[in-house]
């Protein structure tokens, strides 16, 4: 129960990395408001204990306020909506660009603009931001996606500055390649489809893919109190890809 008496709120949580950190966290006692903007894939928690499920656009800044306000306490936000686009800077367009910055970092902006005043009230809180293993190296076909989430490592650190003496800490997960259905998506969409999978696995020094699971402990530390002296810190969880 390391996270009995927390109340926390996860956004893309209707699958993948998102849902499993949703699971674990209830496991260990938090109150979870799991919101997704699929309603169908929120109808999986139906019976879960601890757990209960809100549609919510992260796009969408006044849903995101009205969603947090209505809240009588906050402790733990896990930013974990984005996309990934595929392609370099040549096939890079304005609209994927904002796209990309909207939901990968604009949403976390507003989601922790709107939790601040009522963690403050209650006396600290952890925020948790998805970032990426391109926040920090460079991979092929991934420029739009570097570039917003490497953007997140610094939204990161910059708000864990500014409210450091106020108890309230933000870090983010620099996951590397983890087997979710939305990575499942983008390999279908390839030419070859087998090819490109082998080709996700051969990047990974340990020869596999992660689980959500294998990243959802993570989730869980930075929202207990055991991580109590971690903030602005980018954690990585990659599998060795940054050896």
């Amino acid at each position: 129960m390391r996270l009995q008496n927390k109340h926390t709120l996860v956004t893309a949580a209707g699958q993948g990395i998102g849902r499993a950190s949703a699971l674990a966290m209830a496991r260990e006692g938090a109150q979870v408001l799991a919101t997704d903007l699929n309603a169908e894939l929120l109808k999986s928690y139906e019976g879960i204990p601890n757990i209960t499920t809100q549609v919510l656009n992260v796009m969408d800044k006044d849903a995101i306020q009205k969603t947090i306000a209505s809240l009588p306490k906050l402790n733990v936000l896990f930013n974990c909506a984005g996309f990934v686009h595929h392609g370099n800077i040549e096939a890079a367009t304005d609209k994927d660009w904002d796209f990309a910055f909207d939901l990968n970092v604009r949403s976390q902006f507003w989601a922790i603009q709107a939790a601040l005043p009522t963690m403050l009230k209650n006396g600290g809180g952890s925020i948790i931001n998805m970032a990426s293993i391109v926040s920090v190296r460079g991979l092929p076909n991934r420029f739009i996606y570097g570039a917003s989430k490497a953007a997140v490592i610094g939204l990161t650190k910059a708000v864990a500055i500014d409210y450091v003496k106020q108890n309230i800490r933000c870090n983010c997960l620099c996951p590397g390649t983890v087997d979710t259905p939305s990575l499942g998506d983008r390999i279908s969409a390839f030419a070859d489809p087998e090819q490109a999978r082998k080709d996700f696995i051969n990047r990974q020094p340990m020869g596999r893919l992660a689980t959500a699971d294998e990243i959802a402990p993570t989730v869980v530390f930075l929202a207990s109190d055991e991580s109590s002296f971690y903030s602005g810190e980018a954690l990585h969880v990659n599998g060795g890809m940054t050896i």
